[in-house]
């Protein structure tokens, strides 16, 4: 299948040379791992919320978001998450890509420059389109919420 262009560029001389763009780490993969621009080693501690760098900004084809997500083996090891899960970087975002992660483990993380620290998955946009009405029409779970249908 062929991919959707996206243009990528470096915002800094520095991270241009030592530090890798998104890229697919298999054939296979839906995200492009995301490396962390950071300029020293970064302790995040438990609880903690950081924004992390990455050195570059991008412009994405019209009607597409890349969704930001975490990577599973920072997740299941580590307790390390995107806190935003998933972030959206709009098509018409210009700045600085940054990585919002958290750690919900008990333990202190360590974030080096060029970590692996997030994905990204292009996916497309559909725009809603509002119809405002007096009445919406039934159906059978009604107003049922969180937790309605059981565990």
């Amino acid at each position: 299948m062929v991919g959707k262009r996206i243009k990528f560029c470096w915002l800094s001389p520095t991270d241009k040379q030592d530090l890798n763009l998104p890229q697919y780490e298999t054939v296979g993969a839906a995200g492009m791992d995301v490396e962390a621009a950071v300029h020293r080693t970064l302790s995040i501690d438990p609880g903690e919320i950081v924004l992390l760098p990455t050195g570059f900004a991008v412009a994405l084809p019209e009607g597409y978001e890349l969704q930001v997500r975490p990577r599973s083996g920072l997740a299941v090891k580590h307790g390390i998450t995107v806190v935003n899960s998933p972030g959206t970087i709009d098509e018409d975002y210009r700045g600085e890509v940054k990585i919002a992660l958290i750690n919900l483990s008990k333990a202190v993380f360590t974030v080096r420059r060029g970590d692996r620290i997030a994905q990204l998955v292009l996916a497309p946009v559909a725009k809603a389109r509002l119809d405002i009405v007096s009445e919406l029409n039934t159906t059978d779970r009604g107003t049922g919420g969180f937790g309605h249908t059981g565990l």
